[in-house]
């Protein structure tokens, strides 16, 4: 019987740890990008569309099978009335909830270019 009951016992701590284990976790921001959820100076981001936000997207979102031409999602973004027609989906993803791109969250500096960029009403400039 005591045999028995140990057996238990190590069946559920082991099971315990495996749960524990793989529960899911999220990362603070925060801690990987300090500074992040400080307010940016939007005076002081350059957050020109073909200077910065272009190559931005172009560099980090507009690649293959992602928002390329040949986007697995249907979103492509290529060109300024494609990028701005999806500005509030990339607020949304990018910068609020930052589950884009796949790869992992921009850098802070770069998330304050599309934040001011957005913020100014999105020019093509």
């Amino acid at each position: 019987m005591a045999q028995k009951i140990k057996i238990i016992i190590i069946i559920s701590v082991f099971l315990a740890t495996m749960v524990f284990a793989e529960s899911c976790y999220y990362d603070k921001a925060e801690l990987l990008y300090p500074g992040s959820n400080q307010a940016v100076d939007c005076g002081t981001v350059p957050a020109k569309f073909n200077a910065n936000v272009l190559p931005l997207i172009t560099s980090k979102c507009n690649i293959a099978t992602c928002h390329d031409a040949s986007a697995a999602g249907g979103i492509v973004l290529q060109n300024y009335a494609q990028v701005s027609g999806e500005k509030f989906h990339i607020n949304h993803r990018v910068i609020v909830e930052k589950s884009m791109p796949p790869t992992g969250p921009l850098l802070p500096a770069e998330i304050n270019i599309l934040k001011c960029w957005i913020e100014s009403g999105a020019p093509n400039n």
